[in-house]
Protein backbone atom coordinates (compact mmCIF):
# COMPACT_ATOMS: atom_id res chain seq x y z
CA UNK A 1 0.00 0.00 0.00
CA UNK A 2 1.24 3.65 -0.75
CA UNK A 3 1.71 6.37 1.41
CA UNK A 4 -1.25 8.84 1.53
CA UNK A 5 -0.73 11.74 -0.28
CA UNK A 6 -0.36 15.03 1.25
CA UNK A 7 0.22 18.12 -1.36
CA UNK A 8 1.82 20.97 0.24
CA UNK A 9 4.37 20.16 2.32
CA UNK A 10 8.09 20.40 1.18
CA UNK A 11 10.89 17.85 2.05
CA UNK A 12 13.89 19.12 3.52
CA UNK A 13 16.81 19.29 0.95
CA UNK A 14 19.12 16.67 2.92
CA UNK A 15 17.18 13.22 1.65
CA UNK A 16 18.39 13.54 -2.36
CA UNK A 17 16.68 10.84 -4.85
CA UNK A 18 17.92 10.09 -7.68
CA UNK A 19 15.96 9.50 -10.91
CA UNK A 20 13.14 6.96 -10.98
CA UNK A 21 14.75 3.30 -12.56
CA UNK A 22 12.79 0.57 -13.41
CA UNK A 23 12.59 -2.80 -11.79
CA UNK A 24 15.44 -4.56 -12.99
CA UNK A 25 15.51 -8.23 -13.22
CA UNK A 26 19.35 -9.83 -12.27
CA UNK A 27 20.99 -11.33 -15.12
CA UNK A 28 21.30 -14.83 -14.80
CA UNK A 29 24.01 -16.80 -16.62
CA UNK A 30 22.96 -19.48 -19.22
CA UNK A 31 24.13 -23.14 -18.36
CA UNK A 32 26.81 -23.24 -21.02
CA UNK A 33 28.15 -20.14 -19.43
CA UNK A 34 27.76 -21.42 -15.74
CA UNK A 35 29.95 -24.45 -16.95
CA UNK A 36 32.54 -22.52 -18.10
CA UNK A 37 32.53 -20.36 -15.01
CA UNK A 38 32.71 -23.70 -12.62
CA UNK A 39 36.17 -24.82 -14.92
CA UNK A 40 37.88 -20.98 -15.12
CA UNK A 41 37.12 -20.76 -10.92
CA UNK A 42 37.68 -24.30 -10.56
CA UNK A 43 34.88 -24.71 -7.91
CA UNK A 44 31.87 -22.96 -7.22
CA UNK A 45 32.18 -23.16 -3.54
CA UNK A 46 31.86 -20.30 -1.22
CA UNK A 47 35.05 -18.43 -0.54
CA UNK A 48 36.14 -18.11 -4.06
CA UNK A 49 36.88 -14.97 -6.06
CA UNK A 50 36.92 -14.76 -9.64
CA UNK A 51 35.62 -11.90 -10.85
CA UNK A 52 32.40 -11.75 -12.54
CA UNK A 53 32.20 -10.26 -16.47
CA UNK A 54 29.61 -7.20 -16.31
CA UNK A 55 26.72 -9.41 -18.14
CA UNK A 56 26.89 -11.75 -15.73
CA UNK A 57 26.79 -9.19 -12.40
CA UNK A 58 23.11 -9.45 -10.77
CA UNK A 59 21.21 -5.37 -11.87
CA UNK A 60 19.34 -5.81 -8.86
CA UNK A 61 16.73 -3.10 -7.99
CA UNK A 62 15.91 -0.89 -4.75
CA UNK A 63 12.36 -1.85 -5.98
CA UNK A 64 12.69 -5.88 -6.25
CA UNK A 65 12.64 -6.25 -2.58
CA UNK A 66 9.30 -8.04 -1.46
CA UNK A 67 7.84 -9.86 1.65
CA UNK A 68 8.86 -13.75 0.18
CA UNK A 69 12.50 -12.51 -0.25
CA UNK A 70 12.57 -13.80 -3.66
CA UNK A 71 14.62 -11.35 -4.78
CA UNK A 72 17.59 -12.29 -2.80
CA UNK A 73 18.11 -15.40 -5.16
CA UNK A 74 18.97 -13.04 -7.82
CA UNK A 75 22.07 -12.44 -6.10
CA UNK A 76 22.77 -16.13 -5.26
CA UNK A 77 25.82 -15.66 -8.13
CA UNK A 78 27.51 -13.25 -5.47
CA UNK A 79 27.87 -15.57 -2.84
CA UNK A 80 30.30 -17.89 -4.65
CA UNK A 81 31.98 -14.76 -6.05
CA UNK A 82 33.23 -13.15 -2.27
CA UNK A 83 35.16 -14.57 0.61
CA UNK A 84 34.28 -13.69 4.44
CA UNK A 85 31.90 -13.38 6.77
CA UNK A 86 29.44 -10.35 6.31
CA UNK A 87 28.67 -8.77 10.02
CA UNK A 88 25.51 -7.20 11.39
CA UNK A 89 25.81 -4.88 14.52
CA UNK A 90 22.35 -3.92 16.14
CA UNK A 91 22.01 -1.36 18.68
CA UNK A 92 19.52 -1.93 21.93
CA UNK A 93 16.24 -4.12 22.64
CA UNK A 94 15.19 -0.64 24.53
CA UNK A 95 14.61 2.31 22.17
CA UNK A 96 12.38 -0.36 20.18
CA UNK A 97 11.79 -3.86 19.90
CA UNK A 98 12.24 -4.15 16.18
CA UNK A 99 15.70 -5.16 16.23
CA UNK A 100 14.91 -8.27 18.35
CA UNK A 101 11.36 -9.09 16.83
CA UNK A 102 12.45 -7.88 13.08
CA UNK A 103 15.81 -6.81 11.79
CA UNK A 104 17.52 -10.18 13.58
CA UNK A 105 15.66 -12.01 12.00
CA UNK A 106 14.39 -10.76 8.96
CA UNK A 107 18.46 -9.95 8.28
CA UNK A 108 19.68 -13.60 8.64
CA UNK A 109 16.56 -15.03 6.36
CA UNK A 110 17.72 -12.32 4.14
CA UNK A 111 21.62 -13.75 4.24
CA UNK A 112 20.25 -16.98 3.42
CA UNK A 113 18.70 -16.53 0.74
CA UNK A 114 21.42 -14.50 -1.19
CA UNK A 115 23.06 -17.89 -0.78
CA UNK A 116 25.74 -16.87 2.28
CA UNK A 117 26.37 -20.06 4.36
CA UNK A 118 25.50 -19.65 7.53
CA UNK A 119 29.11 -20.03 8.52
CA UNK A 120 29.50 -16.34 7.23
CA UNK A 121 26.85 -14.89 9.13
CA UNK A 122 27.25 -12.94 12.11
CA UNK A 123 23.97 -10.80 13.65
CA UNK A 124 24.47 -9.39 17.25
CA UNK A 125 23.19 -6.92 19.69
CA UNK A 126 25.14 -4.12 21.38
CA UNK A 127 22.32 -4.32 24.16
CA UNK A 128 22.78 -0.57 24.60
CA UNK A 129 26.20 -0.52 25.30
CA UNK A 130 28.58 1.55 23.33
CA UNK A 131 31.84 -0.38 24.39
CA UNK A 132 30.00 -3.72 23.28
CA UNK A 133 29.32 -2.54 20.18
CA UNK A 134 32.67 -1.32 19.41
CA UNK A 135 34.61 -4.91 20.74
CA UNK A 136 31.62 -6.64 18.62
CA UNK A 137 33.18 -4.79 15.66
CA UNK A 138 36.67 -5.45 16.44
CA UNK A 139 35.99 -9.16 16.78
CA UNK A 140 34.05 -9.62 13.97
CA UNK A 141 36.74 -8.61 12.08
CA UNK A 142 39.06 -10.61 13.75
CA UNK A 143 36.95 -13.17 12.71
CA UNK A 144 36.82 -12.45 9.18
CA UNK A 145 34.07 -9.98 8.46
CA UNK A 146 34.24 -8.41 4.86
CA UNK A 147 31.91 -6.18 5.43
CA UNK A 148 30.18 -4.97 8.57
CA UNK A 149 26.41 -3.81 8.47
CA UNK A 150 26.05 -1.24 11.84
CA UNK A 151 23.53 0.55 13.28
CA UNK A 152 25.20 3.23 15.55
CA UNK A 153 24.39 4.04 18.81
CA UNK A 154 25.62 7.07 18.72
CA UNK A 155 27.72 8.93 16.26
CA UNK A 156 30.77 8.86 18.29
CA UNK A 157 30.76 4.79 18.68
CA UNK A 158 29.99 4.72 15.09
CA UNK A 159 32.66 6.84 13.58
CA UNK A 160 35.18 5.26 15.76
CA UNK A 161 33.85 1.72 14.51
CA UNK A 162 33.80 2.95 10.93
CA UNK A 163 37.63 4.30 11.94
CA UNK A 164 38.71 0.43 12.40
CA UNK A 165 36.99 -0.69 9.59
CA UNK A 166 38.32 1.45 7.35
CA UNK A 167 42.04 0.69 8.76
CA UNK A 168 41.58 -3.21 7.97
CA UNK A 169 39.45 -3.09 4.71
CA UNK A 170 36.76 -3.78 5.98
CA UNK A 171 33.35 -1.31 4.44
CA UNK A 172 30.78 -0.06 6.99
CA UNK A 173 26.86 0.28 5.63
CA UNK A 174 25.37 2.13 8.03
CA UNK A 175 21.64 0.67 8.68
CA UNK A 176 19.21 2.38 9.91
CA UNK A 177 20.85 5.48 11.42
CA UNK A 178 23.56 7.61 9.64
CA UNK A 179 27.06 8.00 11.48
CA UNK A 180 27.31 11.37 11.49
CA UNK A 181 31.23 12.42 11.15
CA UNK A 182 31.76 8.44 10.15
CA UNK A 183 33.51 7.07 6.98
CA UNK A 184 30.88 4.22 5.77
CA UNK A 185 30.42 2.98 2.02
CA UNK A 186 26.67 3.68 2.00
CA UNK A 187 23.82 3.89 3.85
CA UNK A 188 20.36 1.81 4.25
CA UNK A 189 17.21 3.61 5.73
CA UNK A 190 13.72 4.54 5.21
CA UNK A 191 13.01 8.09 3.93
CA UNK A 192 13.33 9.72 7.34
CA UNK A 193 11.97 13.26 6.43
CA UNK A 194 9.46 11.31 4.97
CA UNK A 195 8.49 9.61 8.25
CA UNK A 196 8.62 13.13 10.19
CA UNK A 197 5.97 14.16 7.38
CA UNK A 198 3.81 11.92 7.92
CA UNK A 199 3.82 12.05 11.55
CA UNK A 200 3.06 15.89 10.90
CA UNK A 201 0.42 15.17 8.72
CA UNK A 202 -1.03 11.98 10.53
CA UNK A 203 -1.23 14.42 13.67
CA UNK A 204 -3.10 17.30 11.33
CA UNK A 205 -5.51 14.92 10.08
CA UNK A 206 -6.33 13.27 13.82
CA UNK A 207 -7.16 16.97 14.96
CA UNK A 208 -9.33 17.67 12.11
CA UNK A 209 -10.97 13.82 12.24
CA UNK A 210 -11.44 13.91 16.25
CA UNK A 211 -12.38 17.78 16.18
CA UNK A 212 -10.03 19.42 18.72
CA UNK A 213 -10.89 22.58 19.43
CA UNK A 214 -8.24 25.11 19.63
CA UNK A 215 -5.33 22.05 19.48
CA UNK A 216 -2.03 23.05 21.78
CA UNK A 217 0.37 20.83 20.72
CA UNK A 218 3.00 19.14 22.99
CA UNK A 219 6.25 18.57 20.06
CA UNK A 220 8.13 15.79 21.24
CA UNK A 221 11.60 15.11 19.89
CA UNK A 222 13.56 11.53 19.26
CA UNK A 223 17.34 11.36 21.13
CA UNK A 224 19.11 14.97 20.08
CA UNK A 225 22.15 13.59 19.16
CA UNK A 226 20.86 10.61 16.53
CA UNK A 227 20.73 12.27 12.96
CA UNK A 228 17.44 10.37 12.32
CA UNK A 229 15.13 11.96 14.89
CA UNK A 230 16.60 15.48 13.20
CA UNK A 231 15.69 14.61 10.06
CA UNK A 232 12.17 13.19 11.45
CA UNK A 233 11.73 17.00 13.33
CA UNK A 234 12.43 18.38 9.89
CA UNK A 235 9.89 16.52 8.50
CA UNK A 236 6.71 17.35 10.90
CA UNK A 237 7.99 21.06 12.11
CA UNK A 238 7.62 22.02 7.99
CA UNK A 239 3.63 20.37 8.41
CA UNK A 240 3.26 22.18 11.86
CA UNK A 241 5.26 25.36 11.67
CA UNK A 242 2.28 27.10 9.05
CA UNK A 243 -0.25 26.33 11.75
CA UNK A 244 1.63 27.95 14.37
CA UNK A 245 2.45 30.66 12.93
CA UNK A 246 -1.11 31.27 11.97
CA UNK A 247 -2.79 30.48 15.06
CA UNK A 248 -4.41 27.93 14.13
CA UNK A 249 -2.58 25.66 16.44
CA UNK A 250 -0.54 26.68 19.81
CA UNK A 251 2.72 25.15 20.47
CA UNK A 252 2.79 24.79 23.68
CA UNK A 253 6.13 22.76 24.65
CA UNK A 254 9.14 21.42 22.68
CA UNK A 255 10.94 18.70 25.21
CA UNK A 256 14.25 18.05 24.97
CA UNK A 257 14.02 14.84 23.29
CA UNK A 258 15.11 10.63 24.52
CA UNK A 259 14.59 7.33 22.78
CA UNK A 260 14.05 6.03 26.21
CA UNK A 261 10.33 5.85 26.70
CA UNK A 262 10.49 6.00 30.78
CA UNK A 263 12.47 9.51 29.88
CA UNK A 264 10.02 10.54 27.60
CA UNK A 265 7.31 10.60 30.30
CA UNK A 266 9.15 12.39 32.28
CA UNK A 267 9.50 14.97 30.29
CA UNK A 268 6.00 15.07 28.78
CA UNK A 269 4.56 14.89 32.90
CA UNK A 270 6.58 17.89 32.93
CA UNK A 271 5.09 20.00 30.26
CA UNK A 272 1.39 18.27 30.89
CA UNK A 273 1.77 20.04 34.47
CA UNK A 274 2.97 23.20 32.72
CA UNK A 275 0.53 23.25 30.74
CA UNK A 276 -2.71 21.39 31.58
CA UNK A 277 -4.82 22.32 28.73
CA UNK A 278 -2.21 20.28 26.04
CA UNK A 279 -4.61 18.46 24.00
CA UNK A 280 -2.34 16.79 21.03
CA UNK A 281 1.03 14.89 20.82
CA UNK A 282 3.91 15.41 18.92
CA UNK A 283 5.74 11.63 19.44
CA UNK A 284 7.78 10.46 17.32
CA UNK A 285 7.83 6.51 18.08
CA UNK A 286 4.99 4.13 19.36
CA UNK A 287 7.27 3.59 22.41
CA UNK A 288 7.75 7.22 23.66
CA UNK A 289 4.11 7.13 22.67
CA UNK A 290 2.74 4.71 25.15
CA UNK A 291 3.69 5.51 28.83
CA UNK A 292 2.37 8.67 28.03
CA UNK A 293 -1.35 7.33 26.73
CA UNK A 294 -1.14 5.09 29.49
CA UNK A 295 -0.53 8.08 31.85
CA UNK A 296 -3.45 10.22 29.92
CA UNK A 297 -5.81 7.25 30.52
CA UNK A 298 -5.12 7.35 34.43
CA UNK A 299 -5.88 11.18 33.87
CA UNK A 300 -9.44 10.18 32.75
CA UNK A 301 -8.80 11.21 28.87
CA UNK A 302 -11.00 9.27 26.33
CA UNK A 303 -10.90 7.73 23.12
CA UNK A 304 -10.42 10.61 19.87
CA UNK A 305 -9.91 13.82 22.10
CA UNK A 306 -6.39 13.57 22.60
CA UNK A 307 -4.45 12.88 19.43
CA UNK A 308 -1.13 11.12 19.84
CA UNK A 309 1.12 10.23 16.54
CA UNK A 310 3.64 7.02 16.53
CA UNK A 311 6.18 5.21 14.91
CA UNK A 312 7.33 1.72 14.10
CA UNK A 313 3.66 -0.58 14.50
CA UNK A 314 4.24 -1.79 17.48
CA UNK A 315 1.75 -4.14 19.23
CA UNK A 316 0.97 -1.29 21.57
CA UNK A 317 1.01 0.83 19.09
CA UNK A 318 -1.22 -0.26 16.92
CA UNK A 319 -3.77 -1.64 19.87
CA UNK A 320 -4.12 2.23 21.20
CA UNK A 321 -4.79 2.99 17.49
CA UNK A 322 -8.18 0.77 16.94
CA UNK A 323 -8.95 2.11 20.39
CA UNK A 324 -8.92 5.73 19.46
CA UNK A 325 -5.71 6.66 21.59
CA UNK A 326 -3.35 7.45 18.96
CA UNK A 327 -3.97 8.45 15.43
CA UNK A 328 -1.83 6.66 13.94
CA UNK A 329 1.50 4.90 13.25
CA UNK A 330 4.29 5.25 10.62
CA UNK A 331 5.26 1.24 9.65
CA UNK A 332 7.71 0.95 8.05
CA UNK A 333 8.50 -2.51 6.70
CA UNK A 334 11.90 -3.79 8.14
CA UNK A 335 11.87 -6.93 5.87
CA UNK A 336 12.67 -4.30 3.08
CA UNK A 337 15.27 -2.47 4.85
CA UNK A 338 16.87 -5.95 5.85
CA UNK A 339 17.27 -7.08 2.28
CA UNK A 340 18.15 -4.33 0.86
CA UNK A 341 21.39 -4.04 3.56
CA UNK A 342 22.00 -7.40 2.83
CA UNK A 343 22.05 -6.91 -1.06
CA UNK A 344 24.58 -4.35 -0.80
CA UNK A 345 26.90 -5.97 1.39
CA UNK A 346 26.89 -9.29 -1.09
CA UNK A 347 28.51 -6.99 -3.90
CA UNK A 348 30.85 -5.27 -1.20
CA UNK A 349 31.69 -9.10 -0.33
CA UNK A 350 32.30 -9.83 -4.10
CA UNK A 351 34.43 -6.97 -4.21
CA UNK A 352 31.70 -4.95 -6.78
CA UNK A 353 30.19 -1.71 -6.72
CA UNK A 354 25.93 -1.80 -6.47
CA UNK A 355 24.39 -1.32 -9.22
CA UNK A 356 22.80 2.60 -9.57
CA UNK A 357 19.76 0.50 -9.88
CA UNK A 358 19.72 -0.49 -6.16
CA UNK A 359 20.87 2.77 -4.67
CA UNK A 360 18.48 5.30 -5.13
CA UNK A 361 19.53 8.30 -3.37
CA UNK A 362 21.72 10.25 -1.25
CA UNK A 363 21.69 11.87 2.78
CA UNK A 364 24.20 14.08 3.35
CA UNK A 365 26.27 13.68 6.14
CA UNK A 366 26.08 17.17 7.81
CA UNK A 367 29.10 16.95 9.93
CA UNK A 368 31.45 15.94 7.15
CA UNK A 369 28.96 18.30 4.55
CA UNK A 370 29.45 15.36 1.85
CA UNK A 371 27.00 13.00 -0.02
CA UNK A 372 26.47 9.62 1.03
CA UNK A 373 25.29 7.33 -1.48
CA UNK A 374 21.50 5.53 -0.04
CA UNK A 375 19.11 3.31 -0.23
CA UNK A 376 16.05 5.30 1.15
CA UNK A 377 12.46 3.09 0.95
CA UNK A 378 9.26 3.94 1.60
CA UNK A 379 7.20 4.16 4.71
CA UNK A 380 3.54 4.15 5.93
CA UNK A 381 1.29 6.13 7.53
CA UNK A 382 -1.41 2.93 9.76
CA UNK A 383 -5.10 3.82 10.95
CA UNK A 384 -7.30 1.66 11.78
CA UNK A 385 -8.71 1.76 8.81
CA UNK A 386 -5.40 0.05 7.59
CA UNK A 387 -4.11 -1.84 9.79
CA UNK A 388 -5.67 -5.37 8.36
CA UNK A 389 -3.82 -4.12 4.92
CA UNK A 390 -0.25 -3.35 5.80
CA UNK A 391 0.90 -5.01 8.97
CA UNK A 392 -1.21 -7.88 9.52
CA UNK A 393 -1.24 -8.76 5.86
CA UNK A 394 2.75 -8.47 6.14
CA UNK A 395 2.64 -10.90 9.70
CA UNK A 396 4.37 -7.86 11.27
CA UNK A 397 1.77 -7.61 14.16
CA UNK A 398 -0.40 -10.97 13.86
CA UNK A 399 -4.28 -10.22 14.58
CA UNK A 400 -4.12 -12.65 17.03
CA UNK A 401 -1.84 -10.65 19.24
CA UNK A 402 -3.77 -7.36 18.24
CA UNK A 403 -7.30 -8.73 18.87
CA UNK A 404 -7.67 -9.94 22.57
CA UNK A 405 -9.82 -9.76 25.45
CA UNK A 406 -8.31 -7.18 27.47
CA UNK A 407 -9.38 -3.28 27.03
CA UNK A 408 -7.39 -0.05 27.39
CA UNK A 409 -9.02 1.27 29.67
CA UNK A 410 -11.92 0.66 32.31
CA UNK A 411 -15.31 1.04 30.21
CA UNK A 412 -13.84 0.53 27.05
CA UNK A 413 -14.40 -1.73 24.69
CA UNK A 414 -12.18 -4.73 24.12
CA UNK A 415 -9.39 -4.75 21.75
CA UNK A 416 -11.12 -7.70 19.64
CA UNK A 417 -13.90 -5.63 19.65
CA UNK A 418 -12.62 -3.11 17.77
CA UNK A 419 -10.90 -5.31 15.72
CA UNK A 420 -14.38 -6.31 14.55
CA UNK A 421 -14.78 -2.82 14.09
CA UNK A 422 -12.38 -1.84 11.84
CA UNK A 423 -12.14 -5.72 9.96
CA UNK A 424 -9.15 -7.19 11.05
CA UNK A 425 -8.92 -10.54 11.65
Amino acid sequence: MKSPSFPGVPLTDEVVFLRSVSKAVATVAIASSAALLVAACGSSSPGSTSKLSASQVPKLSYSDFNLSFSAMSAIKILASHGSGKIAAILPDTVSSTRYVEFDAPYLAKAMTAAGLPKSDQIIQNAQGSDATEYADAQADITKGAKVLIMDPLDPATGAKIESYAKSHGVPVIDYDRITLGGSRKYYVSFNNVRVGTLLGQGLESCITSWGVKNPKVIVMRGDPTDNNATLFADGYDAVLAPKFASKAYTDVANPAGTWTPTVALTEFQAAYTTHPNANALLSPNDENGAPIIHYLQTKGVKPDTFPVTGQDATLTGIQNIISGYQCGTVYKPIYLEAQAAVALAMYLRAGLTPPSSLVNGTVKDIQENIPVPSILLTPEWVTPQTVESTVVKDNFVPASQICTSASPASGQPTYAADCTKYGIS
